[in-house]
């Protein structure tokens, strides 16, 4: 198992959570999603590595940003 973490820009409520979570969810690998709103932390369990753009682009199309990996 392999566990990547993230910072996100942009969220603030529990909804911007839910929409972080369900997008980088649908990404192809991923395993577990866990986002601290709080933080900003973003991060992703999945059973092997994982392409960077993809959860990126799943971040992005939930509205937010990725500032850090």
């Amino acid at each position: 198992m392999t566990t990547t973490t993230y910072t996100v820009k942009g969220m603030t409520c529990g909804h911007c959570v839910s929409s972080v979570k369900e997008e980088v969810g649908e990404v192809t690998g991923v395993t577990g999603v866990e986002v601290d709103l709080a933080t900003g932390l973003l991060t992703v369990d999945s059973d092997g590595p994982l392409d960077a753009a993809a959860i990126t682009a799943a971040v992005e199309e939930a509205g937010y940003e990725v500032v850090d990996r």
